[in-house]
């Protein structure tokens, strides 16, 4: 790994538009279902739907947060709602699976969706295993990030130093709390919106586009520096 990563034990994966490309775009279809789901509970059109599910986002963290805090919803009946989508628009990634399989260390998953949610993705990815845990939003208990609970959830949980971890994240403001503790920072920049709120470059110390494509280069050169030296 490169010389300044040389310290890392703990790698530390968000899921969406991170373990997947932001252009398979699977939130659409969670906005599509999360907006169903508050018209019934709500008894709402779609257009105030959308403007509650977005306010609840930006103030809570996430629309279940604002949702539990402002009505509360069963986090259980909203999750399996939301989530149940086609996973058609994923496809295998086994150079993703070999570069992160080489890190040295333990795989974790840091994520506000559930852990059945995750598997489906990591399975339709060709992911499945990969990782040592999940630390889904269950674990938390339902607290999500940026919440700085949801953290010290996960360095208990886990056992991590966080001197000795680095967060992916494609969520700039979910970066600040990673850096706060002392962990190492990745953004996944995929020129959204809701992606770069939050954006300082004070607690970002790596800014990437794409998350296969780094961790692949990454894997090549660990391999090209090792022929060199054979």
């Amino acid at each position: 790994m490169l010389p300044e990563l040389s310290h890392i034990d703990h790698w530390i994966f968000d899921l969406d538009n991170v373990l997947y490309p932001a252009e398979s775009d699977l939130f659409s279809l969670i906005d599509i279902k999360m907006g169903e789901y508050i018209e019934r509970a709500l008894r709402c059109d779609a257009v105030e739907a959308r403007r509650i599910q977005k306010s609840y986002f930006h103030d809570h963290g996430t629309t279940l947060a604002g949702l539990m805090h402002h009505h509360g919803t069963d986090p259980h009946d909203f999750l399996d709602y939301v989530h149940d989508i086609d996973m058609s628009r994923l496809t295998h990634a086994p150079e993703l699976y070999s570069a992160i399989a080489a890190l040295p260390g333990e795989k974790l998953i840091f994520t506000n969706a559930d852990k059945p949610y995750a598997e489906r993705v990591l399975e339709k990815r060709g992911l499945g295993g990969l990782f040592d845990r999940i630390h889904d939003v269950l674990a938390t208990n339902l607290v999500p990030k940026p919440e700085e609970a949801a953290y010290q959830s996960l360095i208990t949980t886990c056992g991590i130093n966080p001197a000795r971890a680095l967060f992916v994240e494609d969520m700039a403001r979910n970066l600040r709390p990673a850096k706060d503790l002392g962990m190492t920072t990745i953004w996944v920049n995929t020129r959204s919106e809701w992606g770069a709120r939050g954006h300082a470059p004070d607690y970002i110390d790596y800014e990437i586009t794409d998350l296969e494509s780094w961790m692949s280069s990454l894997y090549l050169n660990k391999k090209n520096r090792k022929d060199a030296i054979l």
